[in-house]
């Protein structure tokens, strides 16, 4: 009997909808350390020769038990991120690493990760951190305490802040890609280059153009900080 056509049409949307829930591509060998130097350019990097792999391709000095300088930030965090750009062995392994320091009174400010859900461990201090939803934008926010784990879905709108104002806190966060990416909201927003229309964010926020134009201002002079 002929299969029907509603068969092919099944087949081919739960193929599409694989590919669309789908993040870093499955690996097909052992590990395809990233060749830096290869003028191909494929979606990731081309493989290193393996026979010129060693096992310092799956090593990296990266320091991450020292505390980083949160005091030149105006938002009062720094992250250390590891991903295949500084490590090539991550390449095809979707995965990478994240340090984040916090100032007291310090955030990471809502931002996004477009190829990564996000798994994130107190190490010290106290965070405010949670996540936003797609429309219509329920928040779901904890209060974590050292030792504690949070997780922030692929794509959504995620924030930490430290809320004590005498103590630093520290989280090392795991991420779901070797390359995750990031768009912090506030700058890409008001400190695009070039900038989106004033007429654009003003009716989007329901403010004046002269309100837009300031904090296009602070984030222009600041150089995205």
């Amino acid at each position: 009997m002929a299969a029907s056509p509603y068969f092919f049409v099944a087949a081919f949307l739960a193929l599409v909808a694989s590919q669309a829930i789908a993040s870093d591509p499955s690996p097909l060998q052992d590990f395809c350390v990233a060749d830096m130097y290869s003028p191909v350019k494929v979606n990731g990097f081309v493989c290193k020769d393996p026979m010129a792999v060693s096992a310092d391709d799956f090593f990296k000095a990266a320091n991450l038990d020292k505390p980083r300088d949160t005091m030149k930030s105006k938002v009062g965090s720094n992250v250390t991120l590891i991903n295949v750009m500084q490590f090539p062995g991550l390449n095809t392994l979707g995965i990478s690493i994240a340090r984040i320091d916090y100032a007291p009174l310090g955030e990471n400010p809502p931002h996004t990760h477009p190829r990564a859900t996000e798994i994130l461990t107190v190490l010290e201090g106290t965070l405010y951190v949670g996540f936003v939803t797609s429309n219509p934008n329920k928040l779901f926010a904890k209060v974590l305490n050292k030792g504690d784990v949070f997780v922030f879905p692929q794509g959504l709108i995620h924030f930490q802040f430290n809320p004590i104002h005498d103590r630093p806190a520290v989280a090392i966060a795991g991420l779901s890609s070797q390359n995750p990416g990031v768009i912090t909201i506030a700058n890409a927003v008001f400190g695009s280059k070039p900038p989106i229309s004033d007429d654009v964010l003003a009716k989007a926020f329901q403010v004046e153009k002269g309100t837009i134009d300031w904090l296009q201002a602070q984030f222009w002079e600041n150089n995205h900080y």
